[in-house]
Formats: structure tokens, C-alpha cells, sequence
């Protein structure tokens, strides 16, 4: 296999499962460590475990990736919550932050990562790998003499926004087959739950308990342990 395959299906499997870098990242906030500081070290992970995996082991990816991606993470806690970030990322960061106020100012609004992605010519994960590594934490801190404490500034970022739907994506694709078809049916197709029953041969009672199930499933794995 030529570089030029190698390259498209190391970027199609990083962006594939970034979902798996949110799930971790959600495990582990709330512990002092800023989340935007855990989704970078979880990339990094993730693009370990994307250059060392075999697929001759017979294991899946995800499985493997997992403690991988944990392993950068928990570094983050030994290290004091210092996260490297190498010269070359510091650059395009600067770079993106210039190319995005350029693209801002064209579009009369802020743009998406996928404009970004194809203005700059690059995969929508390392936009987001460098939009990490240049944000700032969204808070404000009060002096204590002014009253004290820390604002935190509730801020969903289009970055978070494509985490969660990729992570919800993963978790979607790893439900039982008749699991997936009845979540696919309810939630992108529209159906009610009696149509539903009607294509899995089921009751709309039985749909009705078994979407709960499941639905606690995802939320659970969205918000992690």
C-alpha cells in the first residue's frame, strides 16, 4: 500500500473516532483539569493508538484505543496538568486564528470547522486538535477582595458540538443491530414507536421499554462513569 492510501485512511479513522476521545474526556472532568486540556491529550492518544494498532490482533479498535487514550489523559494529572504542545501545533494555531477572524469577517459570522477544515486544507481533527491547544479556559475570576470565587461561563463551542455528535455516533454503531434499526427509526427516520413495532415485529409496548433501555444506555455513555 502506497503513503498517498496510508495518509486518507489514518485522517478517515482519527475523524471517525473522535467520539472516543469526548467519552474519555467526560470519564475524567471535573478533577481538576480542564476539559479543553484532557479532549487534547486524548487526541494525541488517539493518534498513538490510530499508528500503533494491528488489525491482525482481532481486537476491535475501540478497545484498544481506549486505555491508550486514558493513558495520555491520566498523564495530565501526573505531570500537574501541563499539556505539551509541540512547536508545529503552536504554529498552526496562530495560523488558524488568523484565518478564522480573515473567514469571519467574509462570512459576517464565525465559521464552522469544516469551513475552516477546507479553507486551510486540512482534516476537521486538526482543526479541532489546534482550536484546542489555543483556546483559553471560558471562565472569569473575581479577586477575593472583590467578593471571591470563579465564574464559570456555560459555552458550547461548535468544537464540543462536533465531539458530542461523533461520540453519539459511536455509541449509536455499537448497539445490537436490533438496538441501532429501532434508535435509526425513532430518531433520524421519524417514525412513532407503533410504526417502529410494526418493522421490527415488535409490540409498541415492547418498543416503548426497550427505547428506555437503550436510551439510558447512550446518555450513560455520554456522560461516562
Amino acid at each position: 500500500m502506497t503513503a498517498s492510501c496510508i495518509v486518507p485512511q489514518r485522517e478517515e479513522r482519527i475523524s471517525q473516532n473522535l467520539g472516543l476521545v469526548h467519552a474519555c474526556a467526560h470519564r475524567l472532568k471535573g478533577r481538576g483539569i480542564e476539559y479543553e486540556d484532557l479532549f487534547q491529550a486524548g487526541c494525541i492518544g488517539l493518534c498513538k493508538a490510530v499508528d500503533a494498532f494491528d488489525d491482525s490482533r482481532g481486537v476491535r479498535f475501540s478497545t484498544y484505543a481506549v486505555p491508550v487514550i486514558l493513558g495520555e489523559m491520566r498523564r495530565l494529572f501526573r505531570d500537574g496538568g501541563a499539556v505539551k504542545v509541540s512547536r508545529t501545533l503552536k504554529e498552526l494555531a496562530l495560523k488558524l486564528g488568523r484565518e478564522r477572524e480573515l473567514l469571519a469577517t467574509q462570512l459576517g459570522r464565525d465559521p464552522t470547522v469544516s469551513e475552516l477544515a477546507e479553507h486551510l486544507q486540512l482534516s476537521e481533527e486538526q482543526v479541532v486538535e489546534a482550536l484546542c491547544a489555543a483556546a483559553p479556559p471560558l471562565s472569569l475570576t473575581e479577586g477575593q477582595e472583590e467578593g471571591g470565587g470563579q465564574i464559570d461561563l456555560p459555552v458550547a463551542s461548535p468544537e464540543e458540538m462536533l465531539s458530542d455528535r461523533l461520540s453519539l455516533k459511536q455509541l449509536v454503531n455499537e448497539l445490537e443491530p436490533n438496538d441501532r434499526k429501532l434508535i435509526l427509526l425513532r430518531y433520524f427516520s421519524g417514525k412513532t414507536q407503533v410504526q417502529t413495532a410494526k418493522a421490527l415485529g415488535m409490540t409498541q409496548v415492547q418498543v416503548s421499554r426497550r427505547e428506555k433501555k437503550i436510551l439510558a444506555s447512550l446518555r450513560q455513555g455520554m456522560l461516562g462513569p
